[in-house]
């Protein structure tokens, strides 16, 4: 039975879907990932707050689009996790 995990945003800012801005998308939808990945950046006046992955599991969906506005709390992925 699989359970869903969903990914917010730990800030207001741009979001990038990288591990840098200058790098390619890190994670795709389908792809595994580990508690502790990064799958995304918020950028906020030229600071950037890494949002990671809490726990192992695949990236069901992502709720946002590379370099989209988020908001606090805002939903940004879906990680399908195995039990």
């Amino acid at each position: 039975m699989s359970e869903y995990k969903s990914v917010f945003s730990p800030i207001p800012g741009i979001i990038y879907l990288k591990s840098s801005p200058k790098e390619e998308i890190c994670v795709k939808e389908g792809e595994k990932v580990k508690a502790g990945d990064i799958i995304a950046l918020v950028e906020i006046m030229k600071n950037f707050y890494e949002v990671k992955a809490e726990k192992d599991g695949t990236i069901e969906s992502f709720k946002v689009e590379n370099e989209d506005i988020v908001e606090v709390g805002q939903e940004i992925a879906v990680i399908r996790v195995e039990s």
